[in-house]
Order: C-alpha cells, then sequence, then structure tokens
C-alpha cells in the first residue's frame, strides 16, 4: 500500500504532466500544481504559448481536482539559461538550453518552492525512470525509449534527483494519450511542443537577430573556394542543410550543401556537398564540463554507448579520461557531432551522465583535410 505524500507536481499544460499529476492523485496523494512561467521578454506575441499552457493547466487542475500555483522563474531562467544560450552561439557553439533549464529551473529553482510548500516529494511529466541503489539514485531510460528523455536530465545530481517521481517511466506514449482521453483530460489531444521553449514556432534566425549582431561573410568549400555568403557564423550549426542559400551552386553527383565547420577568426563558414560527405562524419569527440550523475566518473578507459545528439541512436565507444575532459572513440563514425551540444554516456539503461562536445584538434574526421582542422579545431 502506497502510503499518501504532499507531491509537487510541474504542471505544463500538456498532455504528459497532465496525466503524470492525475496518476499521483488516484494513488491517493495531496497533489499540489505548480505553473512555471520561465519567459517573459515577448509574451505576448504570436510565439509564446504560456497564456494558453497556464489555461491548460488550470483546466487540467479542476478536472484532477488540485490546487494549481503559477510561479514565474523569468529572472532565474535569464540568468542561469538564457545568458548561457547567447554566450555560446555568440562564441559560434549550438547550445542545448533544455538540459541546463532541467538543472537550473525545473529541478533546482522549482525543487526549492516545491520544499517551501511541505512537499516530500516533486514529480513531472519526463519520460525517465529513477531507482535507489545502495543509497544511490540512478538515472534510467523510460520503458518507451522512442521518448526517452534521458538525455535531457544528465545533468542531474543526487541531491536533485532523490525527491523525484517520473510516474510515466514505465509507460508509452499512445497508453498517456489514451488515459488521458478516457479519464476526460482536457489535454489528451494536445500536441507535443518542440524546438526551443521560449522561441516557440518563429523563425529562430529573427529570433536571435534580436540579441546577437549579422556579421556577414563568405561561406567556402574546404579547399577555400567561395561558394555563397552567410549572415553570421552564430546563425549555423554543423550538419545544418536548409537556409544556407547555396543551393543553386551544386550538382546531381553531389548533392545539398551542410555546414561542416566554422573559422570564427576569418569569419568563414565552410560547407560540403553530400549528406555522406566525410567531412560531417566523425569517430573521435572530446567532451569537456563533465557531470557525473554518481557524483564521481566511471572508471576509464571503459566501453559505454554514447550520444552526440538527442534523437541519434545509443552508439558503442571506448571512453578515456583527458584530463578535465574524456576522449570518446566510436565504433562507427558520427554524423556532425556539434560543439556546444551535449555527450551523454550510458551503460545500458542506466545514464551516468555527461559533456559538452569540443571538437577540439584532437579529434578528426575520417578523411585528412589540413584546412578543415583549422576550421573546426
Amino acid at each position: 500500500m502506497i502510503r499518501p505524500r504532499r507531491i509537487v507536481v510541474g504542471l505544463s499544460g500538456g498532455v504528459d504532466s497532465s496525466v503524470a499529476a492525475w496518476l499521483l492523485k488516484r494513488q491517493g496523494h495531496e497533489v499540489i500544481g505548480v505553473f512555471m512561467k520561465n519567459w517573459e521578454d515577448d509574451d505576448t506575441d504570436e510565439y509564446c504559448t504560456s497564456r494558453v499552457d497556464l489555461v491548460d493547466a488550470a483546466a487540467v487542475a479542476d478536472v484532477i481536482g488540485i490546487e494549481l500555483e503559477a510561479v514565474n522563474f523569468a529572472r532565474e531562467y535569464r540568468e542561469r539559461v538564457f545568458a548561457h544560450f547567447l554566450a555560446d552561439y555568440q562564441a559560434g557553439r549550438t547550445p542545448n538550453p533544455d538540459v541546463l533549464c532541467n538543472s537550473e529551473i525545473k529541478f533546482h529553482a522549482f525543487l526549492a518552492h516545491a520544499l517551501a510548500l511541505g512537499a516530500a516529494r516533486i514529480a513531472t511529466g519526463h519520460y525517465a525512470r529513477v531507482r535507489d541503489v545502495d543509497g544511490r539514485v540512478e538515472l534510467l531510460k523510460a520503458a518507451d525509449h522512442g521518448k526517452d528523455q534521458s538525455y535531457f536530465l544528465h545533468r542531474l545530481s543526487q541531491a536533485q534527483l532523490a525527491p523525484v517521481l517520473f510516474p510515466l517511466g514505465e509507460m508509452h506514449k499512445r497508453d498517456v494519450r489514451a488515459l488521458a482521453q478516457r479519464e476526460g483530460i482536457p489535454t489528451y489531444a494536445k500536441k507535443d511542443s518542440t524546438g526551443i521553449c521560449f522561441i516557440g514556432e518563429r523563425p529562430f534566425r529573427d529570433f536571435l537577430a534580436r540579441y546577437l549582431p549579422r556579421t556577414p561573410g563568405p561561406i567556402v568549400t574546404p579547399e577555400g573556394h567561395v561558394v555563397g555568403e552567410h549572415v553570421g557564423l552564430a546563425y549555423y550549426t554543423l550538419g545544418q542543410r536548409q537556409g544556407l542559400g547555396i543551393g543553386g551552386v551544386r550538382s546531381a553527383q553531389d548533392g545539398a550543401w551542410f555546414v561542416a565547420g566554422k573559422d570564427m577568426a576569418r569569419n568563414r563558414l565552410v560547407a560540403v556537398q553530400g549528406h555522406d560527405h566525410a567531412l560531417l562524419h566523425w569517430r573521435d569527440v572530446d567532451a569537456f564540463d563533465l557531470h557525473w550523475i554518481a557524483g564521481a566518473p566511471p572508471r576509464l578507459p571503459a566501453r559505454l554507448h554514447a550520444k552526440t545528439r538527442y534523437r541519434m541512436p545509443d552508439a558503442a565507444c571506448s571512453v578515456t579520461a583527458a584530463g578535465a575532459s574524456v576522449h570518446a572513440t566510436f565504433d562507427d563514425p558520427q554524423w556532425a557531432p556539434t560543439p556546444g551540444q551535449y555527450l551523454v554516456f550510458y551503460d545500458g539503461d542506466v545514464c551516468l551522465g555527461g559533456g559538452v562536445i569540443d571538437v577540439s584538434s584532437s579529434t578528426k574526421p575520417l578523411t585528412e583535410q589540413g584546412e578543415l582542422q583549422c576550421i573546426v579545431g
């Protein structure tokens, strides 16, 4: 029999957190919903959904029969997440603010607020699992591997994971929606949010231009031939295909153009033709700013699996320590590992932690290109 406890649920206005709250209420817990407002710079324009999401969260709370409180974490978000986001883009990296949002807002600011409300536990609608092993908390993939979100949670600490419940960890998304529809939860058919939360559906380049200057320069091939002009290196990411403006300079044999590197010193964007171009495939990836969920790194060297992007499948690799960084050599080449994104390590279903990808001079693509080495290095 489950002992009733006060549980504060992060209620976002989406179907996942709605069902998480319903499940906990059904188990007999005292459930309090908290809606987090994390962005307010332009919350009156067409792209911000926070007002709609709050209305949806309130409707869910009414149906379930729980209290709902709206809390503004916009200042914390700007200081702890958005400032980092802008600094990374300005430096030519491509950050993942959702990872920092989890570690700094949803499981830091929100956790502190929930504990102040007398919560015994907090819960969210994330697809992940936790388990206690000899007094230490492990973060595991969700049962629904297609929806697993452990990648975004890999920077959480033992103290952050200890009070967390993930009610959807053993469920599949289709069953979550079916349950919501059956129980009359009004968000059962609501579309999942995608992309960066504060940008919404607006054109990303237009949003970034409000905060970072445009510094045009040439788009070049690895051999140095100019094939176009970019609007500013901050506006592009490795592997990007759309928006390069050089579609007319192509042949049927070589295919579409992709971003393969940035020369920050000379303000040049490097592009190659073809998704399978060797300069887009890397066996070796470095990562810094490491975080290990257990509080200490695994014993290295080790054979592990890792992701270089959220949607990438786990890939086998050999991992070695490299000072304050780690070096991963993959069995199979990885497509366009991107500086600023995260390299996240797994041992089976257990998420161990990870670090920020740094394509440095010690990492080489599958072909030797001296010109490009200085560009991505």
